[in-house]
């Protein structure tokens, strides 16, 4: 199943909780509060570009390989070294703070983060 494509969020689930369960600021998370994150995906087989646009033209770009380790950046800007896996049609990456996992379910690019016990959820519909 490919993920290529570009994405915009269409929901979310405990998303506050979520960013203070990450030890964000409140005024920070007002400021994401109401954007549409944008997602864009390309897919050459094991290879991975993930894009996201967020609030104010800040764009955050990981590349990486599955099964590899790669050096990854949150959102926040803080660089890590993870290894992305792929789980049944799941992406599964760990973040310093919490684990991601990605997967396309009805044309969706469907989310889910788990940090200190929160569980945030948001789907993107495909735009292209």
């Amino acid at each position: 199943m490919s993920f290529t494509g570009k994405y915009e969020v269409e929901s979310e689930k405990n998303y506050e909780e979520f960013l203070k369960a990450l030890g964000l600021p409140s005024d920070v998370i007002e400021k994401y509060r109401h954007f549409k994150t944008t997602t864009e995906v390309i897919q050459d087989g094991n290879n991975f570009t993930w894009i996201n646009n967020y609030p104010g033209g800040h764009t955050v770009t990981n590349k990486f390989t599955l099964g590899q380790e790669a050096e990854m950046e949150t959102m926040g800007g803080k660089k890590f070294k993870a290894t992305v896996k792929m789980e049944g049609n799941k992406i599964v990456a760990t973040f310093p703070n919490y684990q991601q996992t990605s997967e396309i379910v009805g044309g969706k690019l469907v989310e889910i983060s788990t940090s200190g016990g929160v569980i945030y959820e948001r789907i993107s519909k495909k735009l292209s």
